[in-house]
């Protein structure tokens, strides 16, 4: 089921927000990781509408929106090929018709993901912090 995200969520948001990043984006160095998910407590959920996707009691998923771009979507990498992702995709364009989202060019799980979904490519530009290549997608 998808519900919406409670404060009570946090601590399996980060493991499973942690845990994808890991298999998607090895390309990126463990400091890095550690101060996203620091920026993910502190910053990107207070300022978002987070969905989460919950089965058997335990959450295997979020998608977190900031207006109509999706600044994450995260699903536990045991439950990858489940359907988990789309549905929480499909929740936020229910939710907002278009939506756009940027992936690291490197994360072939992720940019596979949003092809099979329909996504577009918009640009391309590099991503400061790490110098590595982001892609914008659209959808809608």
């Amino acid at each position: 089921m998808i519900r919406p995200y409670c404060p009570d969520d946090i601590d399996a948001v980060i493991e499973t927000c942690y845990l994808a990043h890991q298999l998607s984006h090895p390309f990126l160095s463990a400091e890095f990781l550690a101060q996203e998910m620091i920026k993910t407590r502190d910053t990107y959920l207070p300022n978002s509408e987070t969905w989460i996707y919950e089965k058997d009691g335990k959450l295997r998923g979020f998608i977190a929106l900031v207006g109509n771009e999706v600044g994450g979507l995260f699903v536990h990498p045991d439950d990858h090929g489940k359907g988990f992702g789309k549905a929480l995709m499909d929740k936020a364009v229910e939710l907002r018709g278009s939506v756009y989202l940027d992936v690291f060019k490197e994360n072939s799980l992720g940019r596979a993901f949003y092809k099979r979904y329909g996504f577009r490519l918009s640009h391309e530009y590099v991503h400061e912090e790490t110098g590595n290549m982001l892609l914008r997608l659209e959808f809608g």
